[in-house]
This record gives C-alpha cells, structure tokens and sequence, in this order.
C-alpha cells in the first residue's frame, strides 16, 4: 500500500495536470520558466531576499512568455528547454539594456532644457 504522503502527491500532480490543461497552460513551459527563475534567484548573492524574489517572478513571466518566440526563431524542440533559456536570460538582458539606456545622451530638448532650438 502507497504511503499516505505518496498517494497526496499523486494527487495533486495529477490535479495540477488537469488544472493546467483546462486553463492552457504549457506545464513543459511553466516548469522551465520556474527553473531559470529559480537560477537568478539563486546565483544573485549580492541582493537582498526580497530584491530576488521579485527576479524570480520576473524571469519566470518572461521566460514563459518569451518561450514559444524562442521556439519558432531556433532549433529548439522543447518549451521547456526554451522557457528556461528565457528565464535565466531574462535579467541579464534587461539590465545590461538599462545599463545602456542610462549611458545614452539625450538631446537637451528631451532632457528638459531649451524647448525653442
């Protein structure tokens, strides 16, 4: 007979699976988006717990958006796969482009300054 843990587990697997059928969800997608959250959170030392957690969910909601882009532009066969090469890329792409955002020098007409020249 199957533990009582056991048998929760299956359970809720099996729940979750017909949940996430029913509302369209790409589980392979959700689970590698989770995954290279998971990474960010994990390898950014330098943040406070609250500043990776919102990492996390960001690179989790970009990678499973950015999942299927990734599947048509390459060679990949797998949204899972995918998903979690978006997600771990996520942040790294987005703050390098802030970076050079922030490097960017804008004309004094869009700074503020003189409006007439």
């Amino acid at each position: 007979m199957a533990e009582p843990n056991t048998s929760a587990v299956v359970a809720t697997t099996v729940a979750m699976g017909s949940l996430s059928t029913l509302l369209g969800i790409d589980g392979n997608a959700l689970i590698g988006a989770f995954a290279g959250g998971a990474l960010i959170a994990i390898s950014s030392k330098n943040l406070s717990p609250v500043e990776r957690f919102a990492y996390m969910c960001i690179s989790i909601i970009a990678g499973y958006l950015t999942a299927p882009e990734l599947l048509a532009m390459t060679p990949l066969q797998q949204s899972g796969v995918a998903a979690f090469i978006a997600a771990a890329a996520a942040i790294a792409l987005v703050m390098r482009g802030l970076a050079l955002i922030k490097m960017i020098q804008l004309p004094t007409w869009l700074k503020g300054g003189d409006r007439n020249g």
